[in-house]
């Protein structure tokens, strides 16, 4: 046995400032008391594992904490079987964390006892090496026993943590714990990997004015001879478990309510929420909440919860991004707790089940298991409150931005970190797609036989595929030749989305399917775009027969082949494919089809389709155009039944699509393209006015907010009016360096559409901001400074004041700001262009040396254009001073290939933009006399 003194311990591990304090090395068990989010996942699934020489069976675990100082220390036994002959064991242990006394229990060898000669720990890595007397044997079982000191976490609410909170004007304290993703070994040495599910038996130390919770019941409570402040709560032995999922509250919680629920095979469970005494009142509803869920998901999951209590608790002063859903035990934040949501809830208690009862292999799976619980949970959310609580707009908010990223060219490359995120979205959508597909009794079927063959286990997704697979093979939900996970490796395996095409044969009412990769950024030059193919669900709703509910796939379309399908409808009646936004893609038709389905959406019984398809159909087409795969006329032509439109779901693209073409356009037709949007948008804002109540639904706010924004973008009369009166009190104000007085939804609309008198007063307001204000205010004000204003002068005098003069109120981070602002819009760009033409040598003498900002000013300057007209002047540029950009020769160089490419689809599609708002504007029934 290896004794190490708690002096040479703390020389030892170089750690002596992690130390108990001296009163708190005897072996009494005193607390001494006051009156009183995936993670990242992607760095997990790299982190090294341990050898796997042996394994634990059980931990015995015991803690002792000293709340007043935030300190602890502790004892485990850890039951091991090795895996293999070995003389050392590695084991997880934070470099925090003080080893006081090792031992190791294993039957005599050669008749001599094992013992720990050396620990040594790396200094890189959270990992001890146990270095034995002794060669043990392969098979061999035994045990390791620690004892132990740390510091609690006062900075933060992971691992092992204190935090403090005021009630009733005093000062009150709690520990607990937060070991997700891999925390526990900072509070014990332990084999801290999600595959070592055992059983654990815990005893903790409580102030007897406190309550201690943890994964299971307390199973009995002792005295501790001669403290009488102080308990022992020794805990009954959990369910076999990873060690991230063990969990201990400590503090003066009272129980808000509790409730036993009865499942369905006659199981009962404790539910019970815990809060502080303030907070109380505020917890009031929740167990209703509670019960509603934990029905909907006991009706889908077959298998009990193999625990007795399942306890919520709202921790006064929790930090952390998302809650901690220990097994038995779930920690929020106060806030969370109370709110009026159920989507939050639902994942939590959906984690107990997946996450717990069966836990990913390895952090590598995590995302799949986000992805499954992402995605039960909003389904379930949706049928216990309509899914009011995400406004409807589930699945279109994480499917558009899917679309957007998977369509670039370079997928991630600006945010690498999306990567994971992205990857997670998309099997949330497939597990969706599923759903539909293999229909929900089957879907469920293959998930309830997941969850009891991977009970008390680990699981890796193909776990997940194969049984879905089962149960759809047993339903006859797939074809013969077709293996579910087959078709998840093919979709998750490329940063991409089929685009697929519905060409209709009119004269044999025949359909002919086919697909290719979708993007919308130019050039389309992505490699092996060519050999790209998905299996895809032909789901198809047709006129003739409209059904909406029926999602079982009339075919699959697989590998790179065509498929034809018979029997279609008349000519004059539509097809959709893709309803619903079954699955994650959008759909291209032919002319005629896209006809029809414009004719009939503005038609009496156009709310036959329901709203979600409706805005596929929208979405598609625009963004279609905009990647060069239809007519922009079709395209406009599908906003006509915008008119009559009033579902938010519907509008809630529209606002992406005019910002994204109101970018892309060029400056000569902007004043049509806004009169368009003035027109579209008018009727929409002044029904939502004319109806406002103080009462009314978040959508009804946030669609209201969106039209008058972009309808003061466009110029709308009514917005810069009110937008300038408001802004006049400022202007007439005392003392307008003190404070902004006025909301900064008015402050853009001055600026692009007001006076140079108004754009003065706010550059002077940046110029003479007083240091005690808010620096996020003055960047705000530069910003729209900078971003808003379409008025040349306007730009080129922020140029001339910042750069050619040097007023030193402006810094260099000033310029990079403005340089990115004016990016924004053609008139932004073009102006910056011309000021950088016309002064080049001084903006060269001035920048050359400062790579960074010289770089991003050529950047801003020359990248936007998109036309012909463009490329001329930034080509003669380039020829004007070749050889003198310096590090910027590259960036000009790529700006000409990007902007030769643009000019392409310029010159295809603005024509034709302009001509259809030639007709759209002279055919308007809406007098447009509402813009400045």
């Amino acid at each position: 046995m290896l004794k190490i003194s708690n002096l040479a311990l703390c020389l030892w591990l170089a750690a002596s400032s992690h130390c108990l304090p001296p009163d708190k090395v005897s072996a009494a068990h005193i607390i001494k008391t006051r009156s009183i989010d995936l993670n990242n996942a992607h760095g997990l699934a790299m982190e090294t594992r341990l050898d796997r020489i042996v394994e634990p069976s059980g931990y015995k675990l015991e803690i002792e904490p000293y709340m007043e100082d935030g300190v602890f220390k502790g004892r485990v036994s850890i039951n091991v079987t090795f895996l293999k002959d070995s003389d050392v064991i590695l084991i997880h242990c934070g470099h925090d964390l003080e080893i006081t006394k090792v031992d190791i229990f294993v039957p005599f060898f050669d008749g001599q006892r094992v013992e720990v000669k050396e620990v040594t720990l790396d200094a890189k890595k959270p990992i001890a090496t146990l270095h034995l007397s002794a060669v043990v044997p392969k098979g061999t079982k035994g045990s390791l026993d620690f004892a132990f000191n740390g510091n609690m976490e006062t900075s933060h609410t992971e691992g092992f943590f204190k935090a403090t909170y005021m009630e009733n004007e005093e000062e009150k304290a709690l520990v607990a714990t937060s070991f997700r993703p891999n925390n526990a070994r900072r509070m014990f040495p332990c084999f801290d990997e999600p595959e070592y599910k055992v059983v654990f038996e815990l005893s903790v130390v409580r102030p007897k004015n406190m309550l201690a919770l943890s994964n299971v019941p307390v199973d009995k409570t002792d005295e501790i001879e001669g403290e009488p402040n102080a308990v022992w709560d020794h805990f009954e032995l959990t369910p076999p478990m990873s060690t991230f999922t063990l969990g201990i509250v400590i503090g003066d919680l009272k129980q808000v309510n509790m409730s036993v629920f009865k499942d369905r095979l006659g199981n009962n469970i404790e539910l019970r929420v815990w809060g502080r005494s303030e907070f109380v009142p505020a917890l009031v509803g929740v167990m209703d909440k509670i019960l509603v869920v934990y029905k909907h998901i006991t009706q889908l999951m077959k298998s009990p919860l193999p625990v007795s209590r399942l306890d919520f608790v709202a921790l006064p002063n929790y930090q952390g991004v998302k809650p901690v859903d220990n097994w038995g035990l779930i920690i929020f934040k106060e806030s969370d707790l109370s709110s009026k949501g159920y989507l939050q809830l639902t994942q939590e208690i959906l984690y107990q089940w997946l996450g717990s009862l069966a836990t990913p292999a390895w952090w590598s799976d995590a995302h799949i298991n986000k992805a499954l619980v992402g995605y039960l949970a909003a389904d379930i959310a949706f049928k216990v409150n309509g899914g009011s609580e995400m406004e409807g707009k589930w699945p279109m908010t994480v499917l558009y931005s899917l679309y957007y990223e998977f369509s670039k060219r370079y997928p991630h490359s600006r945010i690498t970190g999306m990567k994971q995120e992205t990857a997670c979205t998309k099997i949330e959508l497939l597990f969706r797609m599923f759903n539909y597909t293999l229909g929900g009794d089957t879907f469920k079927k293959g998930l309830q036989k997941f969850i009891e063959s991977r009970k008390f286990q680990t699981f890796t997704g193909d776990d997940i595929w194969e049984n879905l697979n089962t149960a759809a093979r047993a339903d006859g939900k797939i074809p013969q030749d077709m293996n579910i996970k087959d078709v998840v490796k093919s979709w998750i395996d490329k940063d991409r989305l089929p685009l697929i095409k519905a060409e209709r044969k009119y004269d044999t009412n025949k359909l002919v399917i086919t697909q290719k990769v979708f993007l919308r950024e130019r050039p389309h030059d992505v490699p092996d775009a060519a050999k790209m193919s998905w299996p895809v669900p032909i789901i198809i709703a047709r006129e003739d027969r409209l059904n909406f509910s029926h999602t079982v796939p009339s075919s699959w379309l697989k590998d790179k082949k065509e498929l034809t399908i018979k029997s279609m409808p008349n000519k004059d009646q539509f097809i959709i494919v893709n309803p619903e936004e079954i699955g994650p893609f959008p759909v291209n038709y032919d002319q005629q089809n896209w006809i029809l389905l414009s004719n009939y959406l503005q038609g009496k019984d156009r709310l036959k389709i329901p709203e979600l398809t409706r805005a596929k159909l929208l979405h598609d087409a625009w963004n279609l155009a905009y990647a060069g795969d239809l007519s922009f006329a079709t395209a406009l032509n599908m906003t006509l039944f915008l008119k009559d439109e009033r579902h938010h779901l519907v509008w809630d693209p529209v606002f992406t699509m005019i910002d994204h073409i109101g970018r892309h356009i060029c400056s000569c037709i902007h004043g049509k393209f806004r009169a368009y949007v003035r027109i579209l948008l008018t009727p929409l804002y002044q029904e939502l006015i004319k109806n406002e109540r103080e009462d009314e639904e978040n959508w009804r706010k946030n669609l209201r907010s969106l039209t008058k924004t972009f309808l003061c973008q466009a110029g709308y009369k009514p917005c810069i009016k009110e937008a300038q009166e408001h802004y006049s009190k400022w202007m007439e104000a005392k003392n307008p360096d003190e404070g902004n007085p006025i909301s900064n939804q008015y402050i853009c609309p001055v600026f692009k559409w007001g006076t140079k008198k108004e754009w003065e007063f706010g550059l002077q307001r940046v110029i003479n901001f007083p240091p005690s204000r808010k620096q996020s205010e003055r960047t705000y004000l530069l910003k729209t400074l900078a971003g808003c204003p379409i008025d040349e002068y306007k730009i080129n005098r922020l140029l001339n004041i910042t750069i050619l003069e040097g007023n030193g109120n402006f810094t260099e981070t000033d310029l990079f700001l403005i340089f990115s602002m004016l990016t924004g819009s053609s008139q932004g760009y073009t102006t910056l262009f011309h000021f950088v033409n016309n002064n080049w040598d001084v903006l060269k003498e001035k920048f050359i040396s400062k790579t960074n900002l010289w770089d991003n000013l050529i950047t801003s300057a020359t990248s936007q254009f998109t036309t012909e007209e463009g490329l001329e002047l930034v080509s003669n540029l380039y020829v004007a001073h070749q050889g003198e950009f310096a590090s910027a020769e590259h960036i000009i160089e790529k700006s000409m290939r990007n902007i030769r490419e643009e000019s392409k689809w310029s010159a295809e599609n603005l024509p034709v933009i302009e001509k259809w708002l030639d007709a759209y504007l002279a055919n308007s029934s809406v007098k447009d006399d509402l813009h400045m």
